[in-house]
């Protein structure tokens, strides 16, 4: 094992994609030994290795990615890059163009306060999801942070699902800030035609700065949503696998170890992003709310040049939301499944077993019972069938005594399974579908309340 460790690490050091800053995590001395790999799963073929190299490519244009938003912060000069780009991109930039552009005979002080708003909320987004998502890339490498590193024991497996859930999670980021940048980008053009500047060049830089800036704001805000969404994905492949794996081994404490591991790497999952998803769900909130008493306080009309920015703000917002709320709903939902499938599991191998054993077995309770009738010894066959087995004298047959060990372990399984589901939590609550319908149920009464007090209907 020490020798394959080494080895491991000679061919790494070779490879410069596997030596980008964002790849690399801390050191990890030991290395952990699979669960669940046989000894024909670990030999290597042709196949597997092109499978590893597609994956390392893929993390390595992932790094690059995250590294141009400035995700990279593994030093202090990345880290002052990284956040001095964000100061004048994001922030300084388009307050300067607010303030240089002119407004000729239209409402310019209330576009401003609009837009001054907006661009407050959407920086506020971006540096939260800039902080979390930069804090944990530092402390684990991209290979741990998705938990697809080499040495968890499973990237052999599933290295090509791997490489299609992260390749498919980017093309989504992308199929996203298309639509958004394209009514960013139509909204400042209409608004450039309504409002005329000294030049037409003069018109055209603010065009591209305002929207060369929200564009860079809402991507890193989107990209954060996409990397926690892409981790859940490549989750819900272990709990496929896991489903799987009730079908095909038949030790009780392999898959109850292989269960134990999935739920810390939930934890863990819960525990990096938390602050992270309270955040962003706090900030949309408060930006929404902004929103609504601004649209709803204002006396004049609301048309696409002075509140354009509101749909297209409100338009990421809502994306990464349910970006975000989709993912950690899944894959709550299919750790809340297992117990099912355990369930379902355990009755099919209850009612499938030998037939000659339930004979047996029949014959032996019969027995028994005849032998306690002439003997002093008493049975309370008012408990549980549980229970009053403990009372019963050892079985002679060594079958029937392997049967009910295997039920008995078989039905532990399932208690705990139930009884332990697992989930992305948020300082203790589940994400689910039951979180959800509370947390659409309080905005919908925030939201009441604001209308009722800014809305007001002239009595007749």
């Amino acid at each position: 094992m020490a020798d394959a460790h080494i080895h491991i690490q000679v061919e790494e050091s070779k490879d410069p994609q596997v030596n980008h800053p964002l790849l690399k995590g801390p050191e990890d001395p030991q290395v952990n030994i699979p669960l669940l790999i046989g000894p024909e799963e670990t030999q290597e073929s042709d196949r597997g290795n092109d499978q590893e190299v597609v994956l390392d490519k893929t993390l390595y244009r992932l790094g690059l990615f995250l590294s141009l938003l400035g995700f990279n912060q593994s030093s202090v000069l990345s880290f002052l890059l990284s956040w001095g780009a964000f100061l004048v991109i994001g922030v300084l930039l388009p307050v300067v163009m607010l303030e240089l552009s002119n407004c000729n005979g239209c409402e310019k002080g209330q576009i401003k306060n609009f837009e001054i708003g907006i661009i407050i909320c959407q920086a506020c987004l971006a540096a939260a999801s800039l902080v979390c998502v930069s804090h944990n890339l530092r402390k684990y490498g991209v290979r741990k942070f998705l938990f697809v590193d080499r040495y968890s024991g499973h990237v052999e497996r599933f290295n090509e699902q791997y490489a299609r859930k992260i390749s498919d999670s980017v093309r989504l980021l992308f199929f996203w800030v298309l639509p958004c940048f394209l009514l960013k980008a139509t909204r400042e053009i209409i608004r450039i035609m309504y409002v005329h500047h000294e030049s037409r060049w003069h018109s055209a830089a603010i065009l591209l700065a305002f929207v060369f800036s929200w564009t860079y704001v809402t991507t890193i805000f989107l990209s954060a949503c996409i990397l926690f969404h892409v981790v859940c994905k490549l989750q819900i492949i272990h709990f496929e696998d896991y489903g799987k794996l009730l079908e095909r081994e038949s030790d009780v404490l392999v898959l109850l170890q292989e269960h134990a591991r999935l739920r810390h790497y939930l934890s863990k999952i819960s525990h990096r992003f938390r602050i992270c998803l309270l955040l962003q769900f706090l900030i949309v909130t408060i930006s929404q709310f902004l929103t609504l008493f601004q649209t709803t306080g204002y006396n004049g009309i609301i048309t696409f040049i002075n509140g354009g920015d509101f749909a297209a703000s409100s338009l990421v917002q809502v994306v990464g939301i349910i970006l975000c709320l989709n993912a950690a709903a899944k894959i709550s939902h299919r750790a809340q499944g297992i117990g099912a499938l355990a369930s379902r599991w355990h009755a099919l191998v209850t009612c499938g077993a030998n037939e000659a054993s339930l004979t047996r077995y029949s014959n032996s309770m019969g027995s028994l019972g005849t032998a306690s009738k002439s003997s002093s010894f008493h049975i309370d066959y008012s408990e549980s069938d549980l229970e009053s087995l403990d009372f019963l004298a050892a079985p002679t047959n060594m079958q029937l005594a392997s049967y009910m060990s295997s039920h008995h372990k078989r039905l532990a399984l399932v208690i705990y399974l139930q009884a332990n589901p697992g989930g992305i939590t948020i300082f203790g609550w589940t994400v689910d579908r039951g979180l959800i319908n509370t947390i659409f149920f309080l905005e919908l009464s925030l939201v009441t309340f604001v209308l009722g007090k800014t809305i007001v209907i002239p009595s007749v």
